[in-house]
């Protein structure tokens, strides 16, 4: 029987949180076309290497304003001041009581005052660890808070850049169907002089005609969208849509930053998200400790000192002082199962938390392949959608020619024209997608941050640090 006390006891004790990286959710390596062993990690800064400082002055002017990222902040305090409470548990408690009474006695029959100043504490013994496992778990989630606070800094700077991003493209496809409605509209006086010599037909006016009501047609929904953009961007801003001025008109000033990922296992400790996971598993087995430890007696030492007078004057003398000394223990015999109940949920709260870490180191790796495949695939595109507009102008300049010295037929100048004109429009969205996707992977990596070393609790294991 008395190895049962002591599996008692060192089942009390504080136990290392559950390791749980197993080679099935860490790849050795990424596959995309621009992973490298050498690769270039972000910077906290990373933005500034799209090299617009009306960008970094958007991002400055979110992260001091924006709601949500104001309540991330709190939420922050909020478990900050939950460990404070946790820790006070660890000290012992200190009150003071005066007491005045005035009572009536029948024998003989009589009025008494009494007069009482007491000082009291208590102490209860963290014999089995309870109290230090509600500590690590109130540690473990003011960790998570400021992870989740990061992950959501994070995601309002992607957010910003992506709407800059958007709203200087679609000022761009405006300018650019102002253009078109300007060729077309000097093609047209062309068309209609002929028309009055007779040396072309009504049916190519109509039809040029056609052609400037499409293009017309396209720019209400683009300055719709813009507006919808800015209006977005205002509210990342925490302002009103009305003081939002931008001066950017086009993003041909930006440039496009290179950045890939280096060793897989380092991402684990980039990613905010996956930390949170991390942060909050750890909590949860706190928890079961705590829950655990529930099962073992309680101890509580308790003190108290003052003085006690029948008159005022008197109360703090010599001969009213009074004490007195105690200590409590506490077993609980039957609850109805309750502790139980609390440690099979504290069990179940772990292996969810567990199976959500998985989850995130999951998607975590899953992201960052995606936003690799997209900068790879984006950057392609676009060197083929330029080389297309180079050539497609040269076609348009030709057929316009042809046409005017009556080599050409209308037809052929109309094809060219859609060609070139609907080439630089996905030219210029085609820019846009490779931005956001260079904005993706660098939030893909982490944006920059990393997990200090201290406040990690999953080891990487060794399969996965070549």
């Amino acid at each position: 029987m008395a190895t049962l006390p002591a599996a008692l006891v060192l089942g009390a004790c504080a136990t290392e949180v559950p390791q749980v990286l197993t080679p099935q959710i860490l790849p050795p390596a990424f596959t995309g076309e621009m992973s490298d062993s050498q690769g270039i990690w972000p910077q906290a800064d990373w933005w500034r290497g799209f090299g617009s400082a009306e960008l970094s002055e958007l991002i400055a002017r979110a992260q001091s304003d924006n709601r949500g990222l104001a309540a991330a902040s709190a939420r922050v305090l909020q478990a900050r001041a939950l460990l404070t409470v946790q820790r006070s548990a660890l000290f012992p408690q200190f009150t003071l009581q005066s007491q005045t009474q005035r009572a009536l006695a029948n024998s003989p029959r009589s009025t008494r005052n009494t007069f009482d100043l007491d000082v009291g504490a208590s102490y209860p013994v963290d014999q089995w660890g309870i109290t230090q496992s509600d500590v690590r778990s109130a540690t473990e989630t003011l960790k998570s808070t400021r992870c989740a606070r990061q992950a959501a800094a994070l995601t309002l700077i992607a957010g910003v850049a992506n709407a800059y991003f958007s709203v200087l493209t679609l000022r761009e496809r405006i300018l650019i169907a102002n253009g078109d409605i300007t060729a077309i509209n000097n093609l047209l006086e062309v068309i209609k002089l002929k028309v009055s010599t007779g040396k072309s037909s009504r049916l190519d006016l109509a039809q040029e005609q056609a052609q400037v009501e499409a293009v017309e047609a396209q720019l209400p929904g683009l300055v719709e969208q813009e507006l919808e953009t800015r209006v977005a961007l205002a509210v990342l801003l925490g302002q009103p849509p009305e003081v939002l001025a931008l001066v950017g008109q086009n993003p041909d000033t930006l440039s496009s930053p290179v950045v890939a990922p280096g060793l897989a296992s380092d991402l684990l400790s980039r990613r905010p998200d996956v930390a949170q996971a991390e942060a909050n598993l750890a909590s949860a087995h706190a928890n079961l400790d705590a829950a655990r430890a529930a099962f073992l007696p309680q101890f509580t030492l308790t003190g108290n000192s003052g003085y006690a007078s029948s008159r005022l004057e008197t109360l703090v003398r010599g001969p009213s002082f009074v004490w007195g000394a105690g200590a409590q223990l506490l077993q609980t015999l039957f609850d109805g199962g309750k502790l139980i109940g609390q440690r099979k949920l504290a069990a179940a709260v772990q292996t969810e938390l567990v199976a959500n870490y998985q989850g995130a180191v999951l998607n975590a790796y899953a992201d960052v392949e995606i936003a690799l495949g997209q900068v790879s695939s984006s950057s392609k595109s676009e060197e083929h959608l330029q080389r297309e507009v180079e050539s497609a102008h040269e076609a348009f300049d030709i057929a316009q020619l042809q046409y005017r010295q009556g080599v050409a037929e209308l037809l052929t100048v109309l094809q060219a024209q859609q060609t070139f004109f609907g080439a630089r429009d996905q030219l210029a969205q085609a820019r846009l997608a490779h931005l956001q996707a260079v904005v993706h992977l660098y939030t893909a990596l982490g944006g920059g941050w990393v997990e200090p070393r201290e406040d990690r609790t999953q080891r990487t294991p060794s399969f996965a640090q070549k």
